[in-house]
């Protein structure tokens, strides 16, 4: 839109081998995700990638997914398809929602804005200060439909624009007029403002990243190329991210890591349509897990690594196939040498890729 004016992961593996079932917390819509903390704020763990857990609520008469999900930090996708079976709009009084507020995290860099395309959620670092736990912050976000694809790139922040005025583009202008609706030049700050009360400049011409005055859409491809947030979610962010903070945007459909208790977990979302014909998510899963393992080649369970790349829940699994009697060494004797994992994908008894077919055949 345009605006006017990996840690170390070795030694994990002998803590856990047995797969790790997601608990789901009971809570009330009274409780917060993370007792004193705002909602989608974790400590950054010590050891592993993944913060948060699986959660649930019991919906009220009133409720909508959409409503129970912004108080928890989630957008709408991320709603359905945690709650494939309630209906978005009325799941019903009493029934149990599912919160999918466990999330990997991106690979690369833990600081400043890293934005993931396809699993449309921002993190952000903020800077800690000495004797300070770091933390990162997590929010729903909503991205650039087809046609108007949020670019890929590194860049920065480079101004904060309170009640921003908007000038509707060119291509948004000419739609309009073709429906005999013509929209005027510039749209003042108010309700009709479509970039709401608060935007964050980037260092990419035209694109930015700001509030809305529709937050229904926020968790979906729905933009013309910015970065929606929530109104309550971008006014936080606007007061405190500094002018030059690095923004990293990426497209991570597929993430792996490892718990604080050694579980291996992955998250899979649906590819964008532009990728789709041209992009290999098992390839890519692939090049994810070699990430994850580091030094080591744990047993894995590659039959729920390709049904998550194939059928994209988007909330993070347990991978590591179950501890079995013999000992460790001997189970370890059957995964990829630490030769490198890409001089076996062609192998015959012991590829990935023919594990992969042969999990799913």
């Amino acid at each position: 839109m345009n605006m006017y004016p990996t840690q170390g992961l070795g030694g994990r593996l002998r803590a856990a081998l047995a797969t790790t079932l997601l608990a789901f917390a009971p809570l009330t819509l009274a409780d917060t995700a993370n007792g004193e903390r705002p909602v989608g704020h974790y400590p950054i763990p010590e050891q592993g990638d993944v913060i948060g857990s699986i959660q649930s609520v019991t919906a009220a008469k009133e409720d909508t997914l959409i409503d129970i999900g912004h108080r928890f930090g989630l957008g709408i996708e991320e709603m359905r398809r945690a709650n494939p079976e309630l209906s978005l709009w009325y799941p019903g009084e009493g029934a149990e929602v599912v919160l999918p507020t466990q999330h990997i995290l991106p690979p690369g860099p833990r600081e400043g804005i890293v934005i993931n395309l396809p699993e449309m959620r921002l993190y952000y670092y903020p800077p800690a200060a000495s004797g300070e736990t770091p933390i990162v912050e997590t929010y729903p976000i909503s991205v650039g439909r087809e046609g108007f694809a949020t670019p890929v790139a590194s860049t920065r922040t480079t101004m904060n624009i309170k009640d921003p005025h908007w000038a509707p583009p060119r291509s948004m202008r000419e739609e309009a007029a073709a429906r005999g609706e013509p929209p005027p030049a510039v749209v003042p700050p108010g309700p009709d403002n479509p970039l709401g009360r608060h935007a964050i400049l980037l260092g990419l011409p035209s694109y930015l990243i700001h509030g809305t005055n529709q937050p229904d859409g926020v968790g979906m491809r729905a933009s013309r190329g910015c970065i929606r947030m929530l109104p309550r979610d971008i006014e936080s962010l606007y007061s405190r991210v500094p002018v030059g903070t690095a923004v990293h945007l990426v497209n991570e459909p597929f993430k792996a890591g490892w718990d604080a208790e050694g579980a291996l977990l992955v998250q899979s979302f649906p590819l964008l349509d532009e990728q789709e014909g041209s992009f290999q998510p098992v390839l890519n899963a692939l090049e994810m897990l070699a990430s994850a393992f580091g030094d080591e080649h744990p047993p894995v369970d590659y039959a729920r690594v390709r049904a998550e790349v194939e059928a994209p829940k988007g909330q993070p699994v347990a991978v590591l196939r179950e501890a079995r009697e013999a000992p460790i060494e001997a189970a370890e004797e059957s995964q990829p040498t630490p030769e490198g994992l890409y001089r076996h994908l062609g192998e015959p008894d012991n590829g990935l890729y023919q594990q992969l077919e042969l999990a799913m055949g």
